[in-house]
């Protein structure tokens, strides 16, 4: 079904944006790649057996986004699926402790990045009736926890904006999901704890993440339902996860 699909992935550099395009590179889909680091998306891309265009692109950069998708040549331009996975956390301070040099890089990658590509993508899915926006979320999205007020805020405010999206699109044919995963062990901990990767690892300890690979299975599979069937919302943890905060650690 996703076979010679097109699928554009942003954040493909690293994670789970990474492994949402192999997956979707096996599945026979053709990818549109971008991220802010363009010599890992030229590496990413020799290694994966399917039609791929990549280009560098920073999300927070609205007039940027709009050109690149205005710029795509007509073979690539028609967009079957949007996987808005660009997003990040910075810091883990109390509210009125917290840097907002970290606060606006949450709000301005994970919120308006988004609402750039939705706007950018999306109107071009209506106008051939058929299209599929799947927004990465978190956990974080559906619960806050102590020191991380903003970056819940900011997943929140992807959950609100997909619901929101799915509404103003009803009966366009175009389906809208998020995947909102738990504990995934990727470059998150380390971004978040600004290069500190003595810490980030701390995170992980005694305890079985969930692997990006694990996230990307579930967006291919979110994306291969047939054309009647919207799946709205899929929150995915590690067993040995409950909740944002709930975990069980082996040590």
């Amino acid at each position: 079904m996703l076979v010679d699909t097109t699928v554009f992935i942003t954040g493909a550099t690293s994670g789970i944006g990474r492994s949402c395009a192999e997956a979707f590179a096996r599945a026979g889909a053709r990818l549109l790649l971008c991220g802010r680091r363009a010599d890992r998306l030229a590496k990413l891309a020799a290694t994966l057996d399917t039609e791929v265009h990549v280009f560098g692109l920073d999300v927070q950069d609205r007039d940027a986004v709009s050109a690149a998708v205005e710029g795509l040549d007509p073979d690539w331009a028609g967009i079957d699926v949007l996987v808005s996975n660009a997003g990040l956390a910075a810091g883990l301070a109390p509210l009125h402790e917290g840097d907002p040099e970290d606060w606006d890089r949450m709000i301005d990658t994970n919120v308006k990045g988004l609402l750039y590509v939705t706007r950018a993508v999306v109107p071009g899915m209506v106008t051939r009736g058929r299209g599929h926006v799947i927004n990465i979320g978190s956990i974080a999205g559906h619960e806050t926890y102590p020191n991380g007020a903003v970056y819940c805020a900011s997943k929140a405010a992807v959950d609100r904006i997909t619901q929101g999206l799915r509404l103003d699109t009803l009966g366009s044919g175009v389906r809208v999901s998020t995947v909102d995963p738990g504990m995934v062990e990727t470059e998150f901990s380390v971004v978040r704890f600004h290069g500190d990767a003595e810490r980030a690892e701390q995170v992980y300890q005694d305890l079985d993440p969930l692997t990006p690979d694990d996230v990307a299975e579930a967006v291919v599979w979110v994306a291969d339902r047939p054309s009647h069937v919207q799946v709205a919302q899929v929150v995915l943890l590690p067993s040995d996860q409950a909740s944002a905060t709930r975990f069980a650690r082996r040590g």
